[in-house]
């Protein structure tokens, strides 16, 4: 995976979410990656809780918010989700102010 880049060059979406079990979570993801290329993603990262393996964070540069936000709140993905497994997921939509290197 490339660096994010500019801050000019983008949108960002943060999700915060449980799942039931990592491993069931991430193939219904992989499997998901056309619909979410097509949507808009242009790149993402997955991390995870250092105190619970099961919070995953999921954060991805869009072609656009809007874009993001249509794609998240569509009823085929709230379905996704409820098949992956997934709990109480949080949205952030973001706008990129500042990037940098240290």
């Amino acid at each position: 995976m490339t660096a994010f880049p500019a801050p000019e060059d983008g949108a960002f979406v943060l999700i915060v979410h449980d799942v039931e079990d990592y491993g069931r979570w991430k193939q219904v993801f992989d499997d998901a990656a056309a619909i979410r290329r097509e949507a808009g993603e242009i790149e993402y990262r997955l991390l995870a809780s250092e105190s619970d393996e099961r919070r995953v964070v999921h954060f991805s540069r869009w072609t656009s918010l809007p874009a993001a936000r249509a794609f998240f709140e569509s009823p085929e993905l709230v379905e996704i989700r409820r098949i992956a497994g997934v709990h109480a997921p949080e949205f952030l939509y973001l706008n990129a102010l500042e990037a940098g290197v240290l």
